[in-house]
């Protein structure tokens, strides 16, 4: 029998299985129930968050659990809501087993993680084939007061860019901007010159979200050449709201909400609708994560087959080429003590994550079924242009459940992706080269522990403010003294000491 007989053969084995009722209530979505009576595997449930419309197929939900043996009741949760999801759970002491914590929420829990709400799993690494070889560089920029709570998620350094309608930019005979000024004429142009050729005044240049981070702002303002959170100056930590960079992206977009070229209720636009309006051609500037553009092509090309997408991800502004960083790790999953009240369970779900790591089921995860959404020649992976469609409904959701990937040796290369895919990934691998990053990230603070949530809230509202025009940059200023009035005073001082302690 061929390889892509027995795939098929497989795929058919895999749907044959989902019609028997124990294996169906084993699948992703079946509730957050514990396990019928009787169940004599592990019963493992996982908060996750989802970046699709739909959880993964079930047939290799089922496939996992069968190559692993455990019982699996994954929470799909939509990314725009999970924080608050994840929230509600941690203050309600109901979380499931295993919780994913994305980076730019860990401090939220970090006061949870001392008061010994999870369990401390680095004793029980080296019991692992898997496990005991992840980055410890990786770990200790993880760790809290120095000890190992987490299994991460490995990302590129920064996937920030630029996504920008390549037809658009041909049709008004305009080139990829290089420059901040460049940028603003594009997305000017995208407003005001009809780039869709419709005759009608129905875009804008760029569509942003509700969000200072993941959405528009931060990325402009690493451009600018502000600091990535904090910045370290004659010995002393500055947040990044305090340097005139910041100021100078503030009035880049209150230019750009003044003159009518972005959306005018960004500030309550969630990040599924900000998706929507770009692929439905309302704008044709989207910044944030590059590796989103495969599937924005395809969202959009399936409602207008002649939208045509390209990337940039080097903008030059004061300093040259700038972009904002996050640690190797994009979130960790944590093991709460309350679902997992023994060791011999903990020990059991974290035989389930070593699994994972193997490289059948590593593989099925990354890539999928082969000859479903992947082939193989030469030992190396082929990613087809046909197949990409299914691999976004059916295989890529996993990814938020894949640990250490880019460090698994067990993961087979690709030889051959899509073409925005490629272009995607090589233009991370160039952002390294002129990365900015936290200076804070290996330093502790408890006063931000305690009360950057609402502190952070604080500094958000008054950019908004501050961008949609109801503040200027007195007022502005006045909000920054309140920030430090409640806190921020203390915790400047404690990352000051914090590096001091440090110093050799």
């Amino acid at each position: 029998m061929s390889g892509k007989s027995k795939e098929r053969t497989r795929i058919q084995i895999y749907r044959l299985l989902l019609i028997i009722p124990i294996l169906l209530a084993g699948a992703c979505g079946r509730g957050s129930g514990e396990p019928v009576s009787g169940d004599s595997v592990p019963y493992i449930s996982i908060l996750a968050p989802l970046h699709f419309p739909q959880p993964p197929a079930k047939e290799i939900m089922t496939e996992i659990e069968t190559l692993s043996g455990v019982q699996l009741d994954v929470s799909w949760i939509p990314e725009g809501v999970y924080t608050d999801k994840m929230n509600t759970g941690l203050t309600t002491n109901s979380l499931a087993k295993v919780t994913f914590v994305k980076f730019s929420d860990y401090n939220l829990v970090k006061n949870a993680i001392r008061s010994d709400a999870f369990w401390e799993i680095g004793p029980y690494l080296q019991d692992y084939d898997n496990l005991k070889n992840l980055d410890s560089a990786i770990l200790e920029q993880a760790a809290v007061d120095g000890k190992i709570y987490g299994l991460y998620t490995e990302r590129p350094s920064s996937r920030q860019g630029v996504i920008i309608r390549k037809d658009w930019l041909d049709h008004l005979g305009l080139e990829e901007p290089r420059t901040l000024d460049d940028l603003y004429e594009v997305m000017r142009q995208f407003t005001y010159n009809d780039p869709d050729g419709n005759g009608k005044r129905d875009t804008i240049g760029v569509v942003d979200r509700n969000d200072l981070v993941y959405g528009v702002f931060k990325t402009l303002s690493s451009y600018f050449g502000a600091p990535n959170n904090w910045k370290e100056e004659n010995g002393h930590f500055i947040p990044e709201f305090m340097t005139d960079e910041y100021m100078d992206t503030m009035n880049y977009m209150k230019k750009l909400y003044d003159e009518g070229i972005m959306n005018r209720d960004f500030a309550l636009t969630s990040k599924e609708i900000q998706r929507d309006r770009f692929i439905r051609g309302e704008a044709g500037v989207f910044i944030g994560s590059m590796t989103d553009v495969q599937r924005l092509s395809i969202e959009a090309r399936s409602l207008n087959p002649e939208a045509d997408f390209t990337l940039v991800n080097r903008i030059a502004g004061p300093y040259g080429y700038k972009v904002w960083s996050i640690p190797n790790y994009n979130g960790l999953f944590l093991f709460s003590k309350k679902a997992i009240p023994t060791e011999q369970e903990l020990r059991q779900v974290l035989k389930f994550f070593d699994r994972t790591m193997d490289k059948d089921i590593a593989n099925l995860m990354m890539y999928g079924v082969e000859g479903r959404h992947y082939e193989i020649e030469d030992g190396k992976v082929i990613l087809p242009e046909e197949t990409s469609q299914l691999r976004v409904n059916e295989v890529n959701q996993l990814y938020s459940l894949m640990i250490a990937d880019i460090g698994n040796k067990n993961i087979m290369e690709v030889a051959k992706k899509e073409q925005l895919t490629d272009l995607a990934d090589r233009l991370s691998k160039d952002n390294e080269s002129f990365l900015v990053n936290d200076p804070t990230v290996a330093l502790s603070s408890p006063t931000f522990d305690e009360k950057n949530a609402e502190l952070s809230a604080l500094i958000a509202d008054a950019t908004y403010h501050y961008i949609l025009g109801n503040i200027d940059a007195d007022g502005f200023r006045q909000e920054i003294e309140r920030w430090k009035m409640n806190g921020g005073e203390e915790i400047m001082k404690e990352y000051d000491e914090a590096k001091a302690l440090r110093q050799p």
